[in-house]
């Protein structure tokens, strides 16, 4: 990726959304953070993220349809999401990456491992960039 990898955070409890934040931010993420899934779609759209953290369980609307929409939109479903809870159980992983998570990363976060977590998720799937996407097509 020739630029910074961008997460969008989508999170509603604060202070684990300002300490993901955080540790991308110094790892050399560009990060953003939304605490309701109903600002969620409009800072998709102006963020254009690579890699979405998802919390499951949220204020204003349910993790798991917020990534179903994106996935099923042709302008978001090459974004990353992954699921980003404490509240996964053994045998949840199906029901995540039925509603098109493309991974999982469990609450609360290692500090020193969790950006790393990050770098390899962008791995799970085709991340979204459309400059790179612009510039290719108009050199062919």
């Amino acid at each position: 990726m020739a630029s910074d990898p961008r997460v969008l955070i989508i999170e509603d409890n604060t202070a684990n959304a300002e300490l993901a934040t955080f540790v991308l931010e110094h790892a050399g993420f560009v990060a953003n953070a939304v605490t309701d899934a109903s600002d969620a779609l409009a800072l998709v759209a102006s963020f254009q993220p690579d890699l979405i953290l998802m919390d499951i369980r949220l204020s204003g609307g349910d993790g798991l349809a917020l990534t179903r929409a994106l996935k099923s939109d042709s302008a978001t479903s090459g974004i990353v999401v992954v699921a980003f809870t404490a509240y996964a159980m053994k045998g949840d992983e199906a029901r995540l990456r039925a509603a098109g998570c493309d991974a999982y990363i469990a609450k609360p976060i290692d500090v020193a491992s969790f950006a790393r977590q990050v770098e390899a998720a962008l791995g799970a799937g085709p991340p979204m960039n459309l400059d790179s996407l612009r510039g290719e097509l108009a050199d062919r």
